[in-house]
């Protein structure tokens, strides 16, 4: 199996976060197909490492949700459950309620202002057509929000789930049509935190999670 990837050497990153980074990227991107098997031998000789770090990545990869473990046969790219999607999105529309109702509480005038900017952001990654960038710069819109509940372990279970989330996201946002819908949304839930508005905000943020998991069910569906 012959497969056409590039490891983007960083020199302030552990290898092995190099090279998890670069086959985390494969699959987000498609460019390592649901069902195919990772090969670590391959692999390895392809990126020019060890089988060691192709292993750990792999690792954490499994723990992330994106790779399976197959028995006697190995590791492979997994595919996009729709019960997984659900699962997900039911913890996340919880506690991202929960999130906007805090902010509304607590968010200071420079975090509404860090908000705004990081709405112009994901505008601007809309207008260049870079996925990856959008899915970072939506990602970095809820994390203003979640700085803004000051509540330190409602931040940390949001986080332990943020990767999980990353695929479905990068999926909502690969149909254009919703790109703009997400743009809407993001300044709905920005209009209500702006006036502290919980029924607002929360009517918002549910809006927006259903909407993903609405247009990604379907997309599973017509795989």
């Amino acid at each position: 199996m012959e497969y056409d990837l590039k490891v983007n050497m960083n020199e302030y990153l552990p290898l092995r976060d190099v090279v998890f980074n670069t086959l985390r990227q494969a699959i987000l991107r498609g460019e390592l197909k649901p069902g195919e098997r990772l090969m670590e031998i391959q692999l390895a000789e392809r990126l020019g490492v060890s089988r060691t770090p192709i292993r750990e990545a792999i690792r954490k990869l499994e723990l992330e949700g994106l790779v399976l473990m197959i028995p006697r046969k190995g590791a492979e790219v997994a595919q996009i459950s729709e019960k997984h999607l659900r699962d997900v999105l039911e913890v996340r529309r919880s506690l991202e309620e929960l999130a906007v109702e805090l902010a509304c509480q607590r968010i200071r005038p420079e975090q509404i202002h860090a908000l705004e900017e990081a709405h112009l952001k994901f505008i601007e990654a809309v207008k260049g057509k870079d996925m990856m960038k959008m899915a970072e710069a939506d990602e970095g819109f809820h994390d203003v929000i979640y700085e803004g509940t000051e509540n330190q372990r409602l931040m940390q279970l949001l986080n332990n789930i943020r990767e999980q989330m990353y695929r479905y996201r990068l999926e909502y946002i690969k149909d254009e049509r919703m790109r703009q819908i997400v743009i809407h949304e993001h300044e709905q839930i920005l209009a209500a935190l702006r006036v502290h508005h919980v029924k607002e905000a929360r009517d918002a943020i549910r809006e927006h999670i259903e909407n993903q998991e609405i247009t990604v069910s379907k997309k599973i569906k017509d795989l």
